[in-house]
């Protein structure tokens, strides 16, 4: 089944130059990239995405490590990308391996390049969609949809007055 996921690698994995090893391996799958870029990563957009895990005491943790707060300032992002091909989610996530990198494969991105911390945050490296509602979610969360190069969810069309930065 044709789908899309949302890949971040996130700021431990720009940290230590592993994005081209990591894109490399993510090529293996024969998936498509369909939209990329790298974000600065907002205190809301991390909570947001996180919303599923407010009410756990690591919370706090896992939005600061997303919004990058504990790599150093030259690290306060991380680059988001959308897969797109048959059966993706599944692909992406069995190359990405456990969330938990002492218990993912060794030969995966987790168990290769991930690490949990002496105060137990899992540095996992990359995060990918769990299932197609995460998926759509995370994707509508992390890109508009001109940032997509093809309509991979039903659009609209308003008319948007707002302030915008152009180049000088």
């Amino acid at each position: 089944m044709e789908q899309q996921t949302l890949v971040i690698i996130k700021p431990d994995g720009l940290k230590k130059s592993l994005t081209g090893n990591i894109l490399t391996r993510l090529s293996e799958t024969k998936l498509r990239i369909v939209g990329a870029k790298v974000v600065h990563v907002s205190r809301k957009l991390a909570e947001v995405h996180y919303q599923h895990l407010k009410d756990k005491p690591f919370f706090e943790d896992v939005v600061k490590y997303l919004c990058g707060e504990l790599h150093g300032e030259e690290y306060r992002r991380a680059l988001a990308l959308v897969y797109d091909g048959k059966d993706a989610i599944e692909k992406v996530r069995k190359l990405a391996g456990a969330t938990n990198p002492e218990e993912a494969e060794a030969t995966s991105i987790r168990g290769q390049y991930g690490r949990l911390t002496t105060s137990g945050l899992f540095e996992n490296v990359v995060h990918c969609s769990s299932s197609e509602e995460d998926a759509e979610r995370e994707i509508k969360l992390w890109f508009e949809p001109s940032e997509i190069i093809h309509d991979i969810y039903p659009t609209t069309t308003i008319e948007v007055k707002t302030e915008k930065l152009v180049w000088k």
